[in-house]
């Protein structure tokens, strides 16, 4: 009895600390700057992928990618600052973000392996910052749906 309250106790603390995710699909697109072998950025190579969020939060971001890596990047590591654009319902917004962890999805020897990169966001403009709390505190959910945008409301 005094375990099961101590237990649904640390529970109710544990999903107080931890902020609250918001499972929302949308296109998301990832760049960063390459560098050259002397450790100079390169300016004619930006490199980029293709994604979609698998969760939100106020404080982050999780997407899922075709590739961990472009070229001999990792987005995961070294603290490296990638630049994010996301298509709401109400725009297009922009953010930077630093990949914190990332995990394999799918069978790791299948041509459809994906992987879900988890990412802190750091540094957001105000502007872009409002268009993004505003969409998660109106549940409006974005799915893909071969090529076409579909919104659906969340009714509860």
């Amino acid at each position: 009895m005094i375990r099961e309250l101590i237990w649904k106790f640390k529970k109710s603390m544990f999903e107080r600390a931890v902020p609250r995710r918001y499972g929302y699909e949308t296109p998301v697109s990832i760049s960063f700057q390459s560098f050259t072998s002397n450790g100079k950025p390169n300016a004619s190579a930006r490199l980029s992928l293709r994604g979609n969020t698998k969760d939100l939060s106020l404080n982050g971001i999780a997407f899922i990618v075709p590739s961990i890596r472009l070229r001999e990047y990792y987005l995961v590591g070294e603290n490296r600052l990638l630049d994010v654009e996301m298509s709401l319902p109400s725009g297009k917004i922009k953010m930077q973000v630093v990949g914190r962890r990332y995990e394999q999805l799918g069978d790791e020897h299948s041509s459809a392996t994906s992987y879900m990169v988890g990412a802190s966001i750091e540094e957001i403009t105000n502007e872009d910052r409002k268009i993004y709390e505003d969409f998660l505190q109106t549940g409006c959910k974005t799915t893909v749906k071969a090529g076409a945008l579909k919104l659906e409301t969340d009714k509860s």
